[in-house]
Formats: structure tokens, C-alpha cells, sequence
């Protein structure tokens, strides 16, 4: 699959927004949560969301596969967008 995102893109986020099974999300880093990630939600369980990559075949991908269910999530995105500079290449 395709990733959703590409390096540069810009995100509005939804802060405290209900998650649904295939929503893009910002979540928390765990083990480092200064650190956001920006995943795709699967499934709830009792101890978070899991959430994966779109492409599972990245180099330096990072998911729930790695580390399990994430209960920080920050928010939902709601809308991507690119900087001008791109838009006008």
C-alpha cells in the first residue's frame, strides 16, 4: 500500500477526537513521548489502539508490530495539506 503521507506534508489534527478503525491518527511514541508518530488505527483493545504503517515494507518503519498497542493517542487527522513551495513545483 501506498504510504498517506510523504515528507514535507502538513496535518491538521483533531485533538481529543473519537478514533475509528482506519483513521489516520497522532499518537504518542512509546518509550519516547516527546516523540509523535503518525499511523494508521486497526483495532482497540483492552490496552490501546493498534496502529500500523500503510507501508509495512518501509526502511525504519515503526508500528505496533514493534511495540505493541498504543493508548496515547493525541488525536485524529482530518486534513493533509502541502507547503506552497511544493504546490508550485
Amino acid at each position: 500500500m501506498r504510504p498517506a503521507l510523504l515528507p514535507g506534508d502538513w496535518l491538521l489534527v483533531r485533538r481529543g477526537a473519537r478514533v475509528q478503525p482506519g483513521d489516520l491518527v497522532v499518537a504518542r511514541l512509546p518509550g519516547d513521548p516527546a516523540q509523535l508518530i503518525v499511523k494508521r488505527a486497526r483495532w482497540h483493545g483492552a490496552e490501546g489502539w493498534w496502529l500500523e504503517s500503510d507501508n509495512q515494507r518501509a526502511a525504519g518503519r515503526r508500528d505496533s508490530w514493534d511495540f505493541g498497542p498504543v493508548a496515547d493517542i493525541v488525536g485524529t487527522v482530518v486534513l493533509r495539506y502541502w507547503p506552497l513551495l511544493r504546490r508550485a513545483r
